[in-house]
C-alpha cells in the first residue's frame, strides 16, 4: 500500500524539519509549508491524508486556515491535527469545534506524534485514493496497475505515472514544464517534447477501451485528463 501522505504546516524551519524527519523514519511521505498560502498551494496540486497545522502561523492563524479548509468541499474529509503551545481547555475546543480531528500541545515527542497520527488516519479509514475511477478506467494503486471492464491495460512505467498524475488532478491544465516536475521529477532534465512521445503512447494503450480521448490537448497551455469530452476537443 502507497505510504500516507501528511501536509505538515509550521513556520518554524527547525520545527517542521524535526517533524517531517521523524514522519519520513516513521514510513509517511510528506509535504511541507511555512505559512498558510504555501499551504493552499500545495493543496492545490497534491492530495494528503492529513494535515499538522500550527496555530501560529505569520499570515493568518491555522485554526483560520482550517475552518476555511472544512468550509470547502474538497477538504472537508481533510484529516487536521492542531500542533500550538496553548494548553488551555478552551483553546482545546475552540481547535476541535474549528474542525481538527486531534490537538496536540508542545512541546511532544515524535513518538506521541506518529501515534496520534496513525489514530486519527485510522479513524479517518486511511487513504481514500487507492483505487481511482474516472469514466472507464479503474487506477490501483496499491497493486500498480490500470483496469477497464476488469482487463487490465498494459502501461510502461512512464505512462503508468503520467496516467497516475493525471487522473488524481482531473479537468486541470498542465503544461509540459508542469508535468516534466510532477511525473518526471524536478531534477531530471529532458526535453519538453519527451511528454509529447509519451501522451502519445498513452493514448494509443488507452485506445482499445475508447479512453484515449480522457487525454486533451489544449492548445498552447498543455495536458488535461477528463472523462467530459468538450464538442471540438484537441486530442
Amino acid at each position: 500500500m502507497a505510504a500516507n501522505k501528511i501536509l505538515v504546516v509550521e513556520d518554524e524551519q527547525a520545527i517542521r524539519e524535526m517533524i517531517v524527519f521523524h514522519l519520513s523514519r516513521a514510513g509517511f511521505e510528506t509535504l511541507e509549508a511555512g505559512d498558510c498560502r504555501s499551504a493552499r498551494e500545495l493543496l492545490a496540486d497534491e492530495r494528503p491524508d492529513l494535515a499538522l497545522i500550527d496555530w501560529m502561523l505569520p499570515d493568518i492563524s491555522g485554526l483560520e486556515l482550517t475552518r476555511l479548509l472544512k468550509r470547502e468541499k474538497e477538504y472537508e474529509d481533510l484529516s487536521i491535527i492542531m500542533l500550538t503551545a496553548r494548553a488551555e481547555e478552551r483553546d482545546k475546543i475552540s481547535g476541535l469545534d474549528g474542525g481538527a480531528d486531534d490537538y496536540i500541545t508542545k512541546p511532544f515527542s515524535p513518538r506521541e506524534l506518529v501515534s496520534r497520527i496513525q489514530a486519527v488516519l485510522r479513524r479517518s479509514g486511511g487513504r481514500s485514493d487507492d483505487i481511482v475511477t474516472a469514466g472507464v478506467l479503474e487506477l490501483d494503486n496499491a497493486g500498480h496497475r490500470v483496469l477497464s471492464a476488469g482487463e487490465e491495460i498494459k502501461l510502461g512505467p512512464t505512462e503508468y505515472r503520467l496516467l497516475q498524475f493525471l487522473m488524481t488532478h482531473p479537468d486541470r491544465v498542465y503544461s509540459r514544464t508542469q508535468l516534466l516536475d510532477r511525473v518526471w521529477g524536478a531534477n531530471v532534465y529532458v526535453e519538453e517534447r519527451t511528454v509529447d512521445v509519451h501522451v502519445r503512447r498513452l493514448r494509443k494503450a488507452l485506445s482499445e477501451n475508447q479512453a484515449d480521448d480522457y487525454i486533451q490537448t489544449v492548445r498552447g497551455a498543455g495536458y488535461r485528463f477528463s472523462t467530459r469530452i468538450p464538442e471540438g476537443s484537441d486530442v
